[in-house]
């Protein structure tokens, strides 16, 4: 038996929409984190139904920026990483290491927004009270 064949829903409502109304209810199902078949039914019946999935709203363009800043951060901790292993004074990279993780907290919120979610805006963990001064 074919997947389709086992389909619990086999009937179809089918309607007529504007571009306008069609982008509009698309916006509202995506909104909802909710396929626009899910949607549907729960506005016409009040629920989605016991195997609809509800998908997370997704901001492709803020996700693509969100990547390339994370690659950036990546390669700053790595040459911070380097320079530490290599004998680098830590006091030296602090502002760097500083930058790093603020950077990290604001993409943090980014992902937050882009998946539909409140942004925590928790503060980074900022490493100079980790670090003891140098010695004089």
């Amino acid at each position: 038996m074919a997947g389709s064949e086992k389909r619990q829903r086999d009937a179809q409502i089918k309607i007529r929409c504007t571009s306008d109304e069609f982008t509009a209810v698309a916006a509202k199902a995506d909104k909802a984190g909710m396929s626009l078949a899910g949607f549907a039914r729960a506005t016409l019946l009040g629920t989605a139904g016991p195997r609809s999935r509800r998908r997370l709203p997704v901001d492709g363009t803020a996700l693509r920026q969100v990547l390339g800043h994370l690659g950036k951060i990546g390669s700053n901790l790595n040459q911070i990483a380097r320079y530490l292993n290599t004998g680098g004074a830590p006091a030296a990279v602090l502002p760097d290491l500083e930058a790093a993780l603020i950077e990290n907290a604001r993409l943090r919120d980014m992902l937050y927004e882009a998946l539909g979610k409140a942004p925590d805006h928790a503060p980074p963990a900022i490493p100079s009270k980790f670090i003891p001064p140098p010695s004089t």
